[in-house]
C-alpha cells in the first residue's frame, strides 16, 4: 500500500515538473514570436505627452510608453490632442526601428521606401490673424538640430553636379526663407528626415545593401515638384548615404502626387473619390458640435463662418501646436469679436477628423479609391522586386551596373494614405510628418543536405526550396506585414516566419481588384458604372 502511494506521489511530481518545463517553453516561444512580429517592444521607447502650458502655449512631457502605428485597443475615445502630437512627430525621442531584421542567414536583396515630406509651414492662413513666426533657414545653433546638419548644408551646395529631371533643377535644395513661405519645409522637417535616413543606414549597413562603389543604376530617387518633397528626399538620402557622390545621382520627377507615371488615367478612381468627398461633407454637416465650434471661432475672429471654414483653420493650428506657439488672437472690438482661439476648439476639429477616419473605413468608398490610386506605384514596386529576384538567381550573369537595390520616393500624405489603405492597413494611423513605408525583399539561405533530410523526416507539407523569396512591409519602423491583405492569413509561425513574395505579386496582379469586382486595373478603371 505504502509502495503504491509512493509511486503515485512520484508520478504526480513528475507530471508537475513536466508541466512547468512545457509551460515555460511555450511562454518563451510566444514571447519571442511576439517580439519578432513586433507586437510588443523589446525595449521601452520614449513617447511625448502633451500638456497645456501656463502661458496658453503648448508643452511636451516625456513618458516611457511606446508610439505605435496601430492604435492600442481601448474602450475610451482617443484623445485628439495626443493624436495631434503624434502627427507632429517632433524629433526629440528615441524610436525602435525594425527595418533590416530577419531570420539568420537570410539575404536582403532590395529596399523600396516611400516617405511623406517632413514638417512644413501651413498651406492656409487664418484671416485676420498673424501668421506663425517660424524661420525656415537652417542653423545648427537652432533646435531641433542634428549632428549631420552642418555637413548636409555644405553638401547641398554641390548639388549642381547631380542630374535633375526637369523641372527639379530650378527647385531650391534647401529651405531658405527667414520668414517661411506657405508649405515650405522647416528645419524640423529637415531634421526628421536626416534622422529617418540615419535610422535606415544603421538598419542596413550590416547587409551591405549599397556597396561603397555603388553604381548609378542601383539607386533610384524620385519626388514630386514641390520643394518640401525634394528637400525631404535629399535630407533622407544624406542621412542614409552621407556625402554621397552627386555625379552618380539622378533625381527623377513625378508629376502626379499618386506617382502613377503613364498609368494615371482612371475614370473609376475619380468617381470613387467624388463619392468619398460627398460622404465626408455629409458627416461634417451632421456634426452639430463641429458647427457650433466654427460659429464660435468665427465670432471670435469677426469673420463669416463660411470664410473661416474655407480657410481650413486646422492646418494653421496644427503648425502652432507642433512648434509650441500660442494659438492666434485678435484684439477686442466693439462688435463683440476678439480673443484667442482655444485648445478646446482645436480638439473638437481633431475629434471630428478621427470620427471621419472611422466612418471612412465603414463606408469602404475610400478603400476602393485607394486600390486604384495606389496600383501604379505597387505595380512598379512588384516589377522592381521581380527584376532584382531574377538578377539574383543562381548561375545568372549579373547585369552591368547591377539592379536597383534602393528606391526612395518622396511624397505627400495624399500619396501614402491610399497606399496604406490599398495594402489593407486600414487601422494604421494617418501618415504623420516624415512618415515612412518600407518594402524589403529577402532571400532565404540555401538548404543543406542535412536540413533537407531532417525536414523530409518531419513530413512537411510544403517542398523545401533553395533561395525562396519573401517580403516585409514596415510602417514607421514597425513590421506590419501580417496586417496586410495579402499576408493576413499567412501564419508567422509556419515553416517560414516571413511572407512569401508570391503572395504580394498575386495581390498586385489580380487579387487586390476583387474588392471592386474586377480582375485587372484596366477593367476596374474603364468598366461602365452600373
Amino acid at each position: 500500500m505504502d509502495r503504491h502511494q509512493s509511486r503515485d506521489k512520484m508520478l504526480a511530481r513528475n507530471r508537475f515538473l513536466l508541466l512547468v518545463v512545457v509551460g515555460g517553453a511555450a511562454l518563451a516561444i510566444i514571447s519571442l514570436s511576439l517580439q519578432f512580429l513586433n507586437l510588443i517592444p523589446i525595449t521601452p521607447v520614449v513617447e511625448e505627452r502633451p500638456f497645456q502650458a501656463a502661458d496658453g502655449g503648448v508643452g511636451v512631457a516625456q513618458g516611457k510608453s511606446r508610439k505605435r502605428v496601430f492604435p492600442v485597443p481601448h474602450t475610451q475615445e482617443p484623445d485628439p490632442i495626443s493624436e495631434a502630437y503624434g502627427y507632429c512627430n517632433t524629433p526629440n525621442r528615441t524610436e525602435q526601428a525594425w527595418e533590416g531584421h530577419s531570420p539568420a542567414d537570410y539575404k536582403l536583396l532590395s529596399v523600396q521606401v516611400m516617405i511623406r515630406h517632413g514638417d512644413r509651414y501651413p498651406l492656409y492662413s487664418i484671416p485676420k490673424t498673424k501668421r506663425p513666426t517660424i524661420d525656415c533657414t537652417l542653423s545648427v545653433s537652432r533646435k531641433p538640430s542634428h549632428s549631420l546638419l552642418k555637413s548636409f548644408i555644405s553638401h547641398m551646395g554641390q548639388g549642381g553636379r547631380g542630374h535633375w529631371e526637369s523641372p527639379l533643377s530650378s527647385v531650391p535644395r534647401l529651405p531658405n526663407h527667414s520668414a517661411c513661405e506657405m508649405g515650405e519645409l522647416t528645419q524640423t522637417g529637415v531634421v526628421q528626415h536626416l534622422r529617418n535616413g540615419q535610422i535606415l543606414h544603421q538598419a542596413y549597413k550590416r547587409h551591405n545593401l549599397l556597396p561603397s562603389n555603388w553604381s548609378p543604376r542601383q539607386l533610384w530617387v524620385e519626388t514630386t515638384g514641390k520643394s518640401r518633397t525634394l528637400q525631404s528626399g535629399l535630407a533622407f538620402l544624406y542621412g542614409f548615404l552621407a556625402d554621397f557622390d552627386w555625379t552618380k545621382l539622378t533625381v527623377r520627377h513625378q508629376w502626379s502626387t499618386l506617382f502613377c507615371g503613364s498609368a494615371c488615367d482612371c475614370p473609376a478612381r475619380n468617381r470613387y473619390l467624388e463619392e468619398e468627398q460627398r460622404r465626408q461633407y455629409r458627416l461634417r454637416v451632421a456634426d452639430t458640435e463641429l458647427e457650433r465650434t466654427y460659429v464660435e471661432m468665427a465670432r471670435t475672429l469677426g469673420l463669416p463662418t463660411r470664410q473661416l471654414r474655407a480657410a481650413n483653420p486646422i492646418d494653421s493650428l496644427l503648425c502652432h501646436l507642433c512648434h509650441g506657439l500660442s494659438f492666434p488672437c485678435v484684439p477686442m472690438a466693439d462688435s463683440g469679436s476678439g480673443g484667442c482661439l482655444t485648445m478646446a476648439q482645436f480638439a473638437v476639429i481633431r475629434r471630428q477628423q478621427l470620427d471621419d477616419e472611422v466612418d471612412r473605413r465603414r463606408a469602404g468608398l475610400y478603400h476602393k479609391y485607394a486600390i486604384l490610386a495606389a496600383y501604379p506605384y505597387l505595380n512598379r514596386t512588384a516589377t522592381k522586386m521581380e527584376r532584382v529576384a531574377k538578377g539574383n538567381e543562381a548561375g545568372r550573369q549579373p547585369r552591368a551596373g547591377g539592379e536597383e537595390v534602393f528606391t526612395l520616393s518622396s511624397a505627400h500624405d495624399v500619396t501614402m494614405a491610399p497606399l496604406l489603405s490599398a495594402l489593407g492597413l486600414e487601422e494604421a494611423r494617418f501618415p504623420r510628418f516624415a512618415a515612412r513605408v518600407v518594402f524589403e525583399l529577402w532571400k532565404s539561405p540555401p538548404v543543406t543536405q542535412g536540413q533537407s533530410k531532417k525536414r523530409a523526416g518531419k513530413a512537411e507539407k510544403s517542398k523545401v526550396k533553395d533561395g525562396e523569396l519573401f517580403i516585409r512591409v514596415l510602417y514607421n519602423g514597425e513590421d506590419v506585414t501580417f496586417h496586410t491583405t495579402f499576408c493576413h492569413s499567412h501564419s508567422g509561425h509556419a515553416n517560414q516566419p516571413l511572407c512569401p513574395l508570391k503572395n504580394f505579386l498575386s495581390f498586385v496582379k489580380r487579387d487586390m481588384f476583387s474588392v471592386i469586382n474586377a480582375t485587372s486595373y484596366q477593367e476596374a478603371c474603364y468598366r461602365r458604372a452600373g
